[in-house]
């Protein structure tokens, strides 16, 4: 016996939610790369894609907001400080 729905011919499923599109795949599987290693071990594949959108959202801003504030000291001490040049002295030819 039977308990499965009747299939009609030329019936199709459209999708009936907001998912994401496949074009998104890639932002996605970025954003989970990143925080997994930005995170230094901290977190898990799984844990990372199964925390709720919004809450991986906070843990992204808060990532971006460190690395942030690690590469400003660099970047204004890097603009602000010079180099000495180094001057070497000029060769002359010796008198025989």
């Amino acid at each position: 016996m039977k308990t499965e729905a009747p299939l009609l011919p030329g019936f199709k499923l459209v999708p009936t939610f907001f998912g994401l599109k496949p074009s998104d795949r890639v932002e996605l599987h970025e954003n989970l790369f990143n925080l997994i290693w930005f995170g230094e071990g901290r977190w898990d594949w799984n844990t990372i894609y199964n925390m709720p959108v919004h809450i991986r959202a906070l843990w992204t801003r808060k990532v971006n907001q460190i690395i942030a504030m690690r590469n400003a000291p660099t970047e204004s001490s890097s603009t602000t400080t010079k180099q000495p040049k180094i001057v070497r002295p000029t060769r002359t030819a010796k008198s025989a």
